[in-house]
């Protein structure tokens, strides 16, 4: 029993940790990588050859 306890909590832990770094609307990891990938399609859109 005491196992299963521990395996839940070690479980829900790492669910609010995803929700905190990864899922943060405006200063998670997903945000940024968005917010990169827009900026590099706009310089490659911008050059010229």
């Amino acid at each position: 029993m005491r196992n299963i306890l521990i395996t839940v909590m070690m479980l829900i832990v790492v669910a609010l940790l995803f929700t905190s770094i990864i899922n943060d609307g405006s200063t998670g990891v997903r945000r940024n990588i968005a917010t990169h990938g827009t900026r590099a399609n706009a310089d490659i859109t911008a050059l010229q050859p």
